[in-house]
């Protein structure tokens, strides 16, 4: 049950921490996918049926796994775009003189990188308690939909 919980977290951090693919908001779809691969990879090793319970469990342990994926894709992201999201943003500051001073300031205060510590304990906290929901959802779905059916307890062989 270790093993898919892990390639399920690694699957829910490493896509909700780049920015291309979380910025069409599909952060939660990647969360419940990266449930429902636990699940599925969780019923492959094993004979009989996965019950909607252990799904749950491995979905959600996908999910705590993937937010510390997350914090560690997100901090390496950070360092190596940040300095191009600085220049970028004190850029667009410099050429928009029409901003009005309320843009300006969010601007500013996103720019910064020393509120960079801040984003990234909000955002954990954020994919924490996403993780621990639609990751579990993911893992019961993954019951619903992988599952083994009709497979009967095997009586024992006697020699």
């Amino acid at each position: 049950m270790i093993q898919p919980a892990v390639l399920g977290g690694l699957f829910i951090g490493i896509l909700s921490a780049l920015p291309i693919v979380n910025v069409a908001n599909c952060c939660c779809l990647w969360i419940v996918g990266g449930g429902v691969l636990a699940g599925y990879l969780a019923q492959q090793d094993r004979q009989t049926p996965l019950r909607p319970g252990r799904g749950a469990a491995v979905g959600l342990l996908a999910g705590v796994v993937g937010a510390f994926v997350w914090v560690v894709a997100a901090m390496v992201i950070d360092a190596v775009i940040g300095p191009l999201q600085e220049r970028m943003v004190a850029e667009m500051i410099r050429n928009a003189a029409d901003m009005p001073p309320e843009v300006r300031q969010w601007l500013e205060l996103a720019g910064d990188r020393a509120s960079a510590p801040v984003r990234i304990a909000v955002g954990f906290v954020f994919q924490l308690l996403a993780g621990a929901v639609f990751a579990t959802l993911g893992g019961v779905l993954a019951v619903a939909f992988f599952g083994r059916r009709g497979a009967a307890p095997q009586a024992p062989r006697v020699p």
